[in-house]
Protein backbone atom coordinates (compact mmCIF):
# COMPACT_ATOMS: atom_id res chain seq x y z
CA UNK A 1 0.00 0.00 0.00
CA UNK A 2 2.84 2.59 1.07
CA UNK A 3 4.95 1.49 -2.25
CA UNK A 4 2.07 2.10 -4.45
CA UNK A 5 1.35 5.75 -2.41
CA UNK A 6 4.90 6.79 -3.25
CA UNK A 7 4.68 5.65 -6.99
CA UNK A 8 1.44 8.01 -7.24
CA UNK A 9 3.53 10.65 -5.55
CA UNK A 10 6.34 10.27 -7.77
CA UNK A 11 3.99 10.20 -10.74
CA UNK A 12 2.46 13.61 -9.66
CA UNK A 13 5.81 14.73 -9.31
CA UNK A 14 6.76 13.89 -12.94
CA UNK A 15 4.09 15.80 -13.97
CA UNK A 16 5.02 19.06 -11.89
CA UNK A 17 8.45 18.62 -13.27
CA UNK A 18 7.01 18.45 -16.38
CA UNK A 19 4.66 21.28 -16.45
CA UNK A 20 7.66 23.03 -14.84
CA UNK A 21 10.08 22.70 -17.70
CA UNK A 22 6.88 24.04 -19.96
CA UNK A 23 6.87 26.96 -17.69
CA UNK A 24 10.35 27.79 -17.99
CA UNK A 25 10.32 28.24 -21.71
CA UNK A 26 8.94 31.78 -21.46
CA UNK A 27 10.50 34.57 -18.87
CA UNK A 28 6.31 35.64 -18.22
CA UNK A 29 5.95 31.99 -17.42
CA UNK A 30 9.26 31.15 -15.64
CA UNK A 31 8.51 32.55 -12.02
CA UNK A 32 5.76 29.87 -11.96
CA UNK A 33 7.70 26.65 -13.54
CA UNK A 34 10.12 27.39 -11.15
CA UNK A 35 7.31 27.05 -7.96
CA UNK A 36 6.14 24.01 -9.74
CA UNK A 37 9.47 22.40 -9.95
CA UNK A 38 9.78 23.49 -6.38
CA UNK A 39 6.57 21.66 -5.11
CA UNK A 40 7.95 18.63 -7.27
CA UNK A 41 10.75 18.18 -5.66
CA UNK A 42 9.21 18.66 -1.97
CA UNK A 43 7.34 15.73 -3.01
CA UNK A 44 9.69 13.61 -4.59
CA UNK A 45 11.97 14.53 -1.42
CA UNK A 46 9.05 13.74 0.73
CA UNK A 47 8.16 10.29 -0.71
CA UNK A 48 11.79 9.37 -1.19
CA UNK A 49 12.40 9.72 2.61
CA UNK A 50 9.02 7.56 3.59
CA UNK A 51 10.13 4.91 1.12
CA UNK A 52 13.82 4.58 3.06
CA UNK A 53 12.32 4.75 6.74
CA UNK A 54 9.83 1.86 5.37
CA UNK A 55 12.75 -0.02 3.89
CA UNK A 56 15.60 1.23 6.48
CA UNK A 57 17.96 -2.04 7.35
CA UNK A 58 18.73 0.28 10.84
CA UNK A 59 16.78 1.34 13.53
CA UNK A 60 14.19 3.99 12.88
CA UNK A 61 15.74 6.45 15.00
CA UNK A 62 19.22 6.07 13.12
CA UNK A 63 17.76 6.12 9.81
CA UNK A 64 15.75 8.79 10.24
CA UNK A 65 18.76 11.10 12.17
CA UNK A 66 21.42 10.16 8.85
CA UNK A 67 18.79 11.41 6.51
CA UNK A 68 17.75 14.76 8.62
CA UNK A 69 21.91 15.36 9.15
CA UNK A 70 21.75 14.86 5.58
CA UNK A 71 19.14 16.99 4.86
CA UNK A 72 20.51 20.10 6.98
CA UNK A 73 23.88 19.67 5.40
CA UNK A 74 22.68 19.97 1.86
CA UNK A 75 19.79 22.64 2.99
CA UNK A 76 22.58 25.13 4.42
CA UNK A 77 24.81 24.76 1.94
CA UNK A 78 21.92 25.06 -0.59
CA UNK A 79 20.84 28.59 1.36
CA UNK A 80 24.30 30.01 1.79
CA UNK A 81 24.94 29.67 -1.70
CA UNK A 82 21.93 31.33 -3.03
CA UNK A 83 22.03 34.12 -0.76
CA UNK A 84 25.97 34.51 -1.71
CA UNK A 85 26.37 33.71 -5.41
CA UNK A 86 26.39 37.17 -7.69
CA UNK A 87 24.75 36.75 -11.02
CA UNK A 88 28.18 37.18 -12.73
CA UNK A 89 28.93 33.40 -10.79
CA UNK A 90 26.01 31.48 -12.32
CA UNK A 91 27.37 29.93 -14.91
CA UNK A 92 30.44 28.56 -12.74
CA UNK A 93 28.20 27.52 -10.01
CA UNK A 94 25.60 25.56 -12.53
CA UNK A 95 28.86 23.94 -13.75
CA UNK A 96 29.74 22.86 -10.31
CA UNK A 97 26.44 21.65 -9.49
CA UNK A 98 26.82 19.57 -12.52
CA UNK A 99 30.01 17.73 -11.19
CA UNK A 100 28.06 16.77 -8.22
CA UNK A 101 25.49 14.34 -9.97
CA UNK A 102 28.24 13.21 -12.17
CA UNK A 103 29.71 12.60 -8.90
CA UNK A 104 26.85 10.92 -7.33
CA UNK A 105 26.21 8.95 -10.27
CA UNK A 106 29.79 7.18 -10.06
CA UNK A 107 29.17 7.05 -5.98
CA UNK A 108 25.65 4.77 -6.66
CA UNK A 109 27.04 2.74 -9.52
CA UNK A 110 29.61 1.58 -7.43
CA UNK A 111 27.32 1.12 -4.81
CA UNK A 112 25.02 -0.64 -6.52
CA UNK A 113 27.84 -3.00 -7.76
CA UNK A 114 29.04 -4.00 -4.64
CA UNK A 115 25.54 -4.76 -3.40
CA UNK A 116 23.21 -6.12 -5.67
CA UNK A 117 23.44 -9.56 -7.27
CA UNK A 118 25.24 -10.20 -10.80
CA UNK A 119 22.89 -9.66 -13.21
CA UNK A 120 23.67 -9.19 -17.26
CA UNK A 121 21.78 -6.13 -17.44
CA UNK A 122 22.13 -4.53 -13.97
CA UNK A 123 25.87 -4.96 -14.83
CA UNK A 124 25.81 -2.94 -17.94
CA UNK A 125 23.41 -0.32 -16.00
CA UNK A 126 26.45 0.24 -13.55
CA UNK A 127 28.81 0.40 -16.03
CA UNK A 128 26.93 2.85 -18.50
CA UNK A 129 26.11 4.66 -15.14
CA UNK A 130 29.68 5.03 -13.77
CA UNK A 131 31.34 5.91 -17.60
CA UNK A 132 28.54 8.73 -17.83
CA UNK A 133 28.67 9.89 -14.09
CA UNK A 134 32.85 9.77 -14.41
CA UNK A 135 32.61 12.22 -17.54
CA UNK A 136 29.97 14.36 -16.50
CA UNK A 137 32.24 15.03 -13.00
CA UNK A 138 35.75 16.26 -13.91
CA UNK A 139 33.93 18.00 -17.25
CA UNK A 140 31.71 19.55 -15.25
CA UNK A 141 34.78 20.65 -12.78
CA UNK A 142 36.84 21.71 -15.65
CA UNK A 143 34.19 24.01 -16.77
CA UNK A 144 33.77 25.42 -13.28
CA UNK A 145 37.52 26.39 -13.69
CA UNK A 146 37.71 27.62 -17.14
CA UNK A 147 34.45 29.78 -15.91
CA UNK A 148 35.77 31.18 -12.99
CA UNK A 149 39.15 32.21 -14.13
CA UNK A 150 41.09 29.84 -12.16
CA UNK A 151 41.84 27.88 -16.00
CA UNK A 152 42.86 29.87 -18.91
CA UNK A 153 39.54 29.67 -21.69
CA UNK A 154 41.90 28.59 -24.23
CA UNK A 155 41.64 25.12 -25.65
CA UNK A 156 44.06 22.35 -24.85
CA UNK A 157 45.48 20.88 -27.84
CA UNK A 158 46.75 17.69 -27.57
CA UNK A 159 48.45 16.04 -30.45
CA UNK A 160 46.40 13.69 -31.82
CA UNK A 161 43.61 14.52 -29.18
CA UNK A 162 40.59 13.15 -31.63
CA UNK A 163 42.13 10.01 -31.55
CA UNK A 164 42.65 9.40 -27.95
CA UNK A 165 39.26 9.89 -27.35
CA UNK A 166 38.42 7.39 -29.75
CA UNK A 167 41.26 5.39 -28.10
CA UNK A 168 39.41 5.94 -24.69
CA UNK A 169 36.05 4.90 -26.45
CA UNK A 170 37.29 1.42 -27.76
CA UNK A 171 39.23 0.70 -24.47
CA UNK A 172 36.21 0.92 -22.54
CA UNK A 173 33.71 -0.99 -24.53
CA UNK A 174 36.31 -3.93 -24.27
CA UNK A 175 36.40 -3.46 -20.61
CA UNK A 176 32.34 -3.35 -20.39
CA UNK A 177 33.00 -7.18 -21.89
CA UNK A 178 35.35 -8.16 -19.28
CA UNK A 179 33.50 -6.58 -16.74
CA UNK A 180 29.76 -8.07 -17.74
CA UNK A 181 31.68 -11.39 -18.67
CA UNK A 182 33.63 -11.67 -15.23
CA UNK A 183 31.64 -9.21 -12.88
CA UNK A 184 35.33 -7.97 -11.85
CA UNK A 185 36.09 -4.70 -10.10
CA UNK A 186 38.94 -4.25 -11.98
CA UNK A 187 37.92 -3.29 -15.16
CA UNK A 188 35.11 -1.22 -13.49
CA UNK A 189 37.66 0.70 -11.55
CA UNK A 190 40.11 0.99 -14.55
CA UNK A 191 37.10 2.13 -17.19
CA UNK A 192 36.43 5.09 -14.09
CA UNK A 193 39.73 6.69 -14.58
CA UNK A 194 39.60 6.71 -18.21
CA UNK A 195 36.11 8.34 -17.93
CA UNK A 196 37.57 10.65 -15.45
CA UNK A 197 40.05 11.75 -17.92
CA UNK A 198 38.43 11.36 -21.00
CA UNK A 199 35.73 14.40 -19.08
CA UNK A 200 38.37 15.85 -18.29
CA UNK A 201 40.62 16.25 -21.86
CA UNK A 202 36.88 16.95 -23.62
CA UNK A 203 36.06 19.82 -21.65
CA UNK A 204 39.83 21.39 -21.71
CA UNK A 205 39.93 21.30 -25.54
CA UNK A 206 36.99 23.46 -26.00
CA UNK A 207 37.69 27.46 -25.98
CA UNK A 208 36.03 29.84 -24.09
CA UNK A 209 33.53 31.22 -26.99
CA UNK A 210 31.63 27.82 -26.72
CA UNK A 211 31.46 27.77 -23.13
CA UNK A 212 27.72 28.59 -23.10
CA UNK A 213 27.31 25.20 -25.30
CA UNK A 214 29.22 23.45 -22.62
CA UNK A 215 27.25 24.18 -19.81
CA UNK A 216 24.18 23.17 -21.42
CA UNK A 217 26.30 19.56 -22.77
CA UNK A 218 26.96 19.20 -19.11
CA UNK A 219 23.18 19.73 -17.91
CA UNK A 220 22.26 17.06 -20.54
CA UNK A 221 25.32 14.53 -19.17
CA UNK A 222 23.95 15.41 -15.50
CA UNK A 223 20.73 14.24 -16.64
CA UNK A 224 22.15 11.23 -18.35
CA UNK A 225 23.88 10.07 -15.49
CA UNK A 226 20.88 10.74 -13.30
CA UNK A 227 18.77 8.14 -15.06
CA UNK A 228 21.63 5.50 -14.93
CA UNK A 229 21.48 6.05 -10.97
CA UNK A 230 17.63 5.55 -11.30
CA UNK A 231 18.23 2.28 -13.40
CA UNK A 232 20.68 1.29 -10.99
CA UNK A 233 18.18 2.07 -8.01
CA UNK A 234 15.02 1.04 -9.59
CA UNK A 235 13.89 4.13 -8.78
CA UNK A 236 11.10 5.47 -11.82
CA UNK A 237 11.10 9.36 -10.80
CA UNK A 238 15.25 9.71 -11.36
CA UNK A 239 14.62 7.96 -14.84
CA UNK A 240 11.99 10.12 -15.78
CA UNK A 241 13.75 13.00 -14.57
CA UNK A 242 16.61 12.33 -15.74
CA UNK A 243 15.44 12.05 -19.13
CA UNK A 244 13.57 15.00 -18.86
CA UNK A 245 16.67 16.84 -17.65
CA UNK A 246 19.26 14.91 -19.93
CA UNK A 247 16.84 15.22 -23.45
CA UNK A 248 16.13 19.29 -22.76
CA UNK A 249 19.83 19.90 -22.45
CA UNK A 250 20.60 18.44 -25.54
CA UNK A 251 17.65 20.17 -27.19
CA UNK A 252 18.85 23.52 -25.87
CA UNK A 253 22.56 22.55 -27.04
CA UNK A 254 21.21 22.09 -30.30
CA UNK A 255 19.42 25.05 -30.37
CA UNK A 256 22.55 27.18 -29.03
CA UNK A 257 24.90 25.39 -31.92
CA UNK A 258 22.50 26.40 -34.44
CA UNK A 259 22.92 30.21 -32.74
CA UNK A 260 26.57 29.84 -33.35
CA UNK A 261 26.44 28.00 -36.81
CA UNK A 262 28.15 25.60 -35.28
CA UNK A 263 27.85 21.63 -35.29
CA UNK A 264 27.68 20.22 -31.69
CA UNK A 265 29.98 17.31 -32.49
CA UNK A 266 32.52 19.81 -33.31
CA UNK A 267 31.82 21.79 -30.65
CA UNK A 268 32.58 18.28 -28.29
CA UNK A 269 35.35 17.61 -30.17
CA UNK A 270 37.23 20.90 -30.92
CA UNK A 271 35.20 23.62 -29.58
CA UNK A 272 35.35 27.43 -30.72
CA UNK A 273 38.84 29.05 -30.80
CA UNK A 274 40.87 25.85 -31.99
CA UNK A 275 42.20 27.24 -35.02
CA UNK A 276 42.71 31.07 -35.27
CA UNK A 277 41.64 33.46 -37.82
CA UNK A 278 43.68 33.71 -41.22
CA UNK A 279 42.89 37.71 -40.98
CA UNK A 280 43.00 40.73 -39.53
CA UNK A 281 39.21 40.06 -38.17
CA UNK A 282 40.92 37.81 -35.39
CA UNK A 283 43.91 39.96 -34.73
CA UNK A 284 44.48 43.47 -33.74
CA UNK A 285 42.77 47.09 -34.25
CA UNK A 286 42.35 47.71 -37.82
CA UNK A 287 42.01 52.02 -37.54
CA UNK A 288 40.99 54.72 -35.77
CA UNK A 289 38.11 54.45 -32.94
CA UNK A 290 36.20 57.20 -32.05
CA UNK A 291 35.30 57.68 -27.99
CA UNK A 292 32.08 59.72 -26.64
CA UNK A 293 31.23 60.96 -23.63
CA UNK A 294 27.50 60.04 -21.59
CA UNK A 295 26.64 63.66 -22.00
CA UNK A 296 26.81 63.31 -26.01
CA UNK A 297 25.36 59.90 -25.56
CA UNK A 298 22.67 61.34 -23.19
CA UNK A 299 22.31 64.28 -26.74
CA UNK A 300 21.56 61.34 -28.74
CA UNK A 301 18.69 59.20 -26.69
CA UNK A 302 16.89 62.56 -26.55
CA UNK A 303 16.79 63.35 -30.25
CA UNK A 304 15.85 59.39 -31.16
CA UNK A 305 12.63 57.99 -31.76
CA UNK A 306 13.66 54.21 -32.01
CA UNK A 307 16.21 52.75 -29.25
CA UNK A 308 17.92 49.02 -28.92
CA UNK A 309 19.79 47.85 -26.20
CA UNK A 310 22.36 44.56 -26.59
CA UNK A 311 23.27 43.36 -23.12
CA UNK A 312 26.12 41.18 -22.59
CA UNK A 313 28.48 39.47 -19.90
CA UNK A 314 30.17 43.39 -19.20
CA UNK A 315 26.34 44.20 -17.93
CA UNK A 316 26.31 41.50 -15.48
CA UNK A 317 30.15 42.16 -14.42
CA UNK A 318 29.32 45.59 -13.91
CA UNK A 319 26.00 44.93 -12.44
CA UNK A 320 24.56 47.66 -14.48
CA UNK A 321 21.03 46.37 -15.11
CA UNK A 322 19.30 48.52 -12.81
CA UNK A 323 20.86 51.83 -13.71
CA UNK A 324 19.83 50.15 -17.49
CA UNK A 325 16.13 49.60 -16.15
CA UNK A 326 16.00 53.26 -14.79
CA UNK A 327 16.98 54.67 -18.14
CA UNK A 328 14.79 52.63 -19.98
CA UNK A 329 11.79 53.78 -17.87
CA UNK A 330 13.10 56.92 -18.21
CA UNK A 331 13.41 56.86 -22.43
CA UNK A 332 10.05 55.17 -22.36
CA UNK A 333 8.32 57.20 -20.39
CA UNK A 334 8.68 60.53 -22.75
CA UNK A 335 7.87 58.70 -25.98
CA UNK A 336 10.86 56.56 -26.66
CA UNK A 337 10.75 53.28 -28.18
CA UNK A 338 12.85 51.04 -26.44
CA UNK A 339 13.56 47.46 -26.86
CA UNK A 340 16.30 44.83 -25.73
CA UNK A 341 17.87 42.46 -28.55
CA UNK A 342 19.37 39.22 -26.94
CA UNK A 343 21.47 37.33 -28.40
CA UNK A 344 21.06 33.47 -27.47
CA UNK A 345 24.19 32.93 -26.33
CA UNK A 346 24.72 36.42 -24.55
CA UNK A 347 26.75 35.59 -21.29
CA UNK A 348 27.91 33.06 -20.17
CA UNK A 349 24.94 31.05 -19.40
CA UNK A 350 21.58 30.13 -21.44
CA UNK A 351 19.52 32.74 -20.55
CA UNK A 352 21.94 34.69 -18.26
CA UNK A 353 20.46 37.95 -19.81
CA UNK A 354 17.22 37.26 -19.51
CA UNK A 355 17.23 36.37 -16.30
CA UNK A 356 19.75 39.80 -15.02
CA UNK A 357 16.97 42.10 -17.14
CA UNK A 358 14.15 40.13 -15.18
CA UNK A 359 16.05 41.02 -11.89
CA UNK A 360 15.75 44.33 -12.72
CA UNK A 361 12.08 44.35 -13.48
CA UNK A 362 12.23 45.11 -17.50
CA UNK A 363 9.01 44.61 -18.73
CA UNK A 364 8.95 41.17 -20.81
CA UNK A 365 7.59 42.07 -23.54
CA UNK A 366 10.37 44.60 -24.81
CA UNK A 367 12.86 41.99 -24.09
CA UNK A 368 13.44 40.41 -28.09
CA UNK A 369 15.43 37.78 -29.20
CA UNK A 370 18.08 37.99 -31.93
CA UNK A 371 15.57 36.84 -35.05
CA UNK A 372 13.03 39.03 -33.56
CA UNK A 373 15.03 42.25 -33.70
CA UNK A 374 17.65 42.17 -36.43
CA UNK A 375 15.02 43.09 -39.07
CA UNK A 376 14.30 46.27 -37.33
CA UNK A 377 17.37 47.45 -36.66
CA UNK A 378 18.35 49.26 -39.68
CA UNK A 379 15.80 51.19 -38.85
CA UNK A 380 17.01 52.24 -35.39
CA UNK A 381 18.27 55.68 -34.32
CA UNK A 382 20.42 54.27 -31.86
CA UNK A 383 22.11 50.96 -30.46
CA UNK A 384 23.40 50.79 -27.00
CA UNK A 385 25.72 47.40 -26.49
CA UNK A 386 26.28 47.52 -23.16
CA UNK A 387 29.25 44.57 -22.13
CA UNK A 388 28.75 42.57 -25.67
CA UNK A 389 31.19 42.09 -27.96
CA UNK A 390 31.21 38.38 -30.02
CA UNK A 391 27.39 38.70 -30.39
CA UNK A 392 27.67 41.93 -32.34
CA UNK A 393 31.19 41.17 -34.40
CA UNK A 394 30.35 41.84 -37.88
CA UNK A 395 33.81 39.86 -38.90
CA UNK A 396 31.02 36.68 -38.33
CA UNK A 397 29.16 37.89 -41.80
CA UNK A 398 31.86 39.96 -43.58
CA UNK A 399 34.83 38.31 -42.79
CA UNK A 400 35.43 34.23 -44.11
CA UNK A 401 38.45 33.96 -42.28
CA UNK A 402 37.53 35.00 -38.85
CA UNK A 403 37.68 31.81 -36.19
CA UNK A 404 33.72 33.24 -35.95
CA UNK A 405 32.68 33.31 -39.68
CA UNK A 406 29.37 32.10 -40.07
CA UNK A 407 27.98 32.70 -36.67
CA UNK A 408 24.32 34.77 -36.54
CA UNK A 409 24.95 37.96 -34.96
CA UNK A 410 22.70 40.76 -33.79
CA UNK A 411 23.38 43.23 -36.98
CA UNK A 412 23.74 46.42 -34.67
CA UNK A 413 26.34 48.52 -37.25
CA UNK A 414 22.89 48.68 -39.35
CA UNK A 415 21.64 51.48 -37.04
CA UNK A 416 22.09 55.29 -37.52
CA UNK A 417 24.59 54.80 -34.48
CA UNK A 418 26.06 52.82 -32.31
CA UNK A 419 27.55 53.07 -28.89
CA UNK A 420 29.58 50.26 -27.34
CA UNK A 421 30.15 50.42 -23.93
CA UNK A 422 33.11 48.97 -22.77
CA UNK A 423 36.45 49.00 -20.34
CA UNK A 424 38.84 48.78 -23.54
CA UNK A 425 40.07 48.11 -26.67
CA UNK A 426 40.10 44.26 -25.46
CA UNK A 427 38.66 41.79 -27.90
CA UNK A 428 35.97 39.58 -26.56
CA UNK A 429 35.89 35.93 -24.45
CA UNK A 430 36.64 34.94 -27.79
CA UNK A 431 39.47 36.23 -28.68
CA UNK A 432 38.48 38.17 -31.53
CA UNK A 433 38.90 41.50 -32.67
CA UNK A 434 35.69 43.02 -33.45
CA UNK A 435 35.82 45.55 -36.41
CA UNK A 436 32.46 47.05 -35.10
CA UNK A 437 34.58 49.41 -32.54
CA UNK A 438 36.34 51.11 -36.02
CA UNK A 439 32.77 51.88 -38.07
CA UNK A 440 31.93 55.37 -38.66
CA UNK A 441 29.00 55.22 -37.04
CA UNK A 442 30.25 53.63 -33.98
CA UNK A 443 31.57 55.28 -30.83
CA UNK A 444 33.16 53.83 -27.92
CA UNK A 445 32.24 55.21 -24.66
CA UNK A 446 35.18 53.98 -21.84
CA UNK A 447 34.66 53.37 -18.28
CA UNK A 448 32.34 51.23 -15.92
CA UNK A 449 29.10 50.63 -18.01
CA UNK A 450 26.86 50.80 -14.22
CA UNK A 451 28.60 54.42 -13.96
CA UNK A 452 28.26 55.41 -17.70
CA UNK A 453 24.88 54.18 -17.94
CA UNK A 454 24.13 56.62 -14.62
CA UNK A 455 25.71 59.65 -15.99
CA UNK A 456 23.49 58.94 -18.89
CA UNK A 457 19.94 58.95 -16.81
CA UNK A 458 21.74 62.24 -14.72
CA UNK A 459 22.01 64.50 -18.04
CA UNK A 460 18.94 63.25 -19.57
CA UNK A 461 16.47 64.67 -16.38
CA UNK A 462 19.84 67.36 -16.30
CA UNK A 463 18.47 68.67 -19.63
CA UNK A 464 16.29 71.49 -19.97
CA UNK A 465 15.45 69.73 -23.37
CA UNK A 466 12.70 66.79 -22.75
CA UNK A 467 13.56 63.44 -24.20
CA UNK A 468 11.64 63.28 -27.49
Amino acid sequence: MLTSLVQAVYLVAAVLFILSLAGLSTQASARRGNLLGMIGMVLALGATVVLALEHAERSLLVTAVLIALVFAIGASVGVWRARSVEMTQMPELIAILHSFVGLAAVLVGFNSYLTAAPDTVHQIEVFLGVFIGAITFTGSVVAYLKLSAKMSSSPLMLPHRHLLNLVAVVASLGLMAWFVAQNALVPLVVMTVIALLVGWHLVASIGGGDMPVVVSMLNSYSGWAAAAAGFMLGNDLLIVTGALVGSSGAILSYIMCRAMNRSFVSVILGGFGAEGGTVSAASGEQGEHRETTAVEVAESLASARTVVITPGYGMAVAKAQYPVAELVARLRATGVDVRFGVHPVAGRLPGHMNVLLAEAKVPYDIVLEMDEINDDLAETDVVLVIGANDTVNPAALEDPGSPIAGMPVLEVWKAREVVVFKRSMATGYAGVQNPLFFRENTAMLFGDAKDQVEQITQALTAAAVPVH
